[in-house]
């Protein structure tokens, strides 16, 4: 059975291609108008092409792998060139046919095993093809300019295999679409997930020296995207090293690789990239900075970030007010408090409004260095500004009196927080109150405090309890400190060393020996716990009870600190010199 395949404008019996011209088809019957052509379909086997008749007696016949093959006068003979000696002959007796044939069709498919051919209808089925297997167009318009806008227009309009194709039908006949196109081009490509498509138009853009920053911006985020920052970055330092590449290279470009580094936080390779730029004299724009700056902090590199932020004004550039956040907050991080306060004032005079996390960094960089009056200034133009403080703010403002020892300041602060804001306690600000009382020896109120948190739901950690146990410690009160310690047992919250390091000092000092060694018995070996109380017992008088422990605590295998070694040296030396109770001595007079 003879084998036909269907394709739009012709049909193939055997080995045969007929071409129509305004053809007609359906499955009764055929229509061909008068001067149809046959060709030989090994002529242009393989490549798809389109043969359009223009005149009565003119014939084109145009090839993807070939272009244009011919376009003569029917009446003579024509010759399709294949390469180096393979030629074919149409004859204008293989063109003479009837005006009109009506040849016979079956009504199935099946009875001539018809089979349809599917050109690639689907972008699914069009990734991953080559360049040389798109179909092509036959072009009437030969103007770059107005096929240039059709691919611009196409590409906006995300068609991209029409835009393809007509892209590579001016490629094969000679035409050069503009760089502006072919960057259209390659962002549809990428936007529908064509890289592989993307990167031959790119490199074709290359080799004719068409190719713009823009484009190579485009193509290095793309292949970040799809294939990793690695991948963008190895391509980067590849086209680096060509000539006449890199002098396409501004500070778009450099720009798009720090973006896709920062997304990353790769700040060591974004550190190569600033250096780069200013070795190749790119002079850096705004954005470039923004982009250090951002992920420079966001890697906790502040050295780094402050570096761009001073080259940055040092180039005459205003700072935006993102800049300058991120500046106060890396300031933060490292201490800085007068840069910090500097970039603010700046931000007041320039207009800019600082937001929640602004005030709040500015007021905690201050209340680390321990400066609490400029701390509440800022507090004060918070309050005057849109902007109310929150648990954060009290924090800070908390932090800043403990840590400039104003601790019955921070006191005062907790009381009228919890009258007046009681919504706004945590943990933190409970905890610094607790602090605070340990420093005043305000056993008592300690205790109030921590009954106020477990009332109020407030969670409850081993540092709070730890809080109030030193300070009973420091107020000489160890009966309650042993009551603090099994309140927190009893809460299920886990004593730690410092727990029971305290509470042995504790009792040491109130002469609670049993207590005490119930401590000891209790907790697994520590040579800190033998330490202290081996320290305790010699400080009060216990030799006896002190040797008995240093005894213990050498069995077990652990090494005395210096102080008690010491210690101890003195108690054996003092007993040596000591005269025996079986002999007088008799003094001189």
């Amino acid at each position: 059975m003879m084998e036909m395949v269907l394709l739009r404008d012709c049909v193939a019996v055997g080995s045969v291609l007929c071409f129509y011209s305004g053809m007609n088809f359906s499955l009764d019957k055929v229509r061909r108008s008068q001067n149809s052509s046959m060709v030989d379909s090994s002529v242009l086997s393989g490549s798809a092409f389109w043969l359009r008749r223009r005149r009565k007696s003119n014939v084109t016949v145009y090839s993807s792998e070939f272009g244009l093959l011919c376009e003569k006068n029917v009446d003579v003979g024509l010759s399709f060139s294949m390469g180096e000696g393979h030629h074919q002959f149409l004859n204008r007796d293989e063109l003479d046919c009837p005006s009109r044939v009506t040849p016979f069709i079956p009504q199935t498919m099946d009875e001539l095993n018809v089979k349809p051919v599917y050109c690639l209808s689907s972008l699914e089925q069009e990734k991953g093809q080559g360049l040389s297997k798109r179909k092509l167009h036959f072009l009437e318009e030969r103007d770059e300019g107005l096929l240039s806008k059709r691919i611009l227009r196409l590409s906006r309009s995300n068609k991209s295999r029409s835009a393809l194709e007509l892209f590579v039908s001016m490629e094969v006949t000679g035409l050069q679409p503009d760089a502006h196109a072919c960057n259209s081009l390659i962002a549809c490509l990428v936007r529908n997930g064509s890289l592989d498509d993307a990167l031959e138009v790119f490199e074709l853009m290359r080799k004719k020296e068409i190719a713009t920053s823009h484009t190579y911006s485009l193509i290095l985020k793309a292949v970040a995207g799809v294939q990793g920052c690695d991948s963008a970055l190895r391509m980067f330092k590849a086209l680096e090293g060509e000539v006449t590449t890199v002098k396409n290279f501004d500070v778009i470009v450099y720009n798009t690789m720090i973006s896709v580094c920062g997304k990353v936080k790769n700040w060591f390779e974004t550190e190569i990239l600033w250096r780069k730029l200013k070795q190749n004299a790119v002079a850096g724009t705004m954005l470039t900075y923004d982009l250090l700056v951002s992920t420079f902090v966001q890697c906790d590199q502040t050295e780094l970030a402050l570096g761009a932020y001073h080259e940055m004004i040092q180039n005459g550039l205003e700072p935006s007010e993102d800049i300058m956040k991120a500046i106060i907050a890396s300031c933060t991080k490292d201490g800085e408090w007068a840069l910090a306060l500097q970039v603010f004032e700046k931000m007041l005079s320039a207009g800019i409004k600082p937001n929640v996390i602004a005030y709040n960094s500015m007021i905690n960089c201050l209340g680390k260095a321990g400066k609490y009056d400029l701390a509440f200034k800022i507090y004060g133009l918070m309050k005057n500004s849109e902007h109310k403080p929150d648990a954060y703010t009290w924090s800070a403002l908390s932090s800043s009196l403990y840590r400039s020892g104003r601790y019955a300041d921070a006191l005062r602060l907790f009381e009228g927080i919890r009258k007046d804001q009681g919504d706004q306690l945590n943990a933190y600000l409970c905890n610094v109150a607790l602090l605070s009382c340990q420093k005043l020896a305000l056993w008592e109120h300690s205790l109030q405090l921590l009954w106020q948190m477990e009332t109020n739901g407030i969670p409850m950690s081993t540092e709070s309890y730890n809080h109030v146990i030193f300070t009973c410690e420091a107020a000489r009160n160890p009966k309650v400190a042993l009551q603090v310690y099994h309140r927190m047992i009893h809460n299920k919250c886990v004593p730690d060393l410092f727990t029971h390091l305290s509470l042995v000092r504790s009792c040491v000092w109130g002469s609670l020996w049993k207590e005490a060694v119930d401590i000891l018995e209790s907790v697994a070996p520590n040579a800190s716990i033998y330490n202290t109380i081996i320290h305790g017992l010699l400080l009060r008088g216990k030799t006896t009870m002190a040797k008995k422990w240093y005894d213990r605590m050498c069995e077990i295998g652990f090494k005395p600190d210096g102080k008690t070694r010491a210690l101890m040296l003195q108690v054996y030396s003092n007993e040596r010199a000591r005269p025996h109770p079986r002999y007088k001595v008799w003094k001189h007079s």
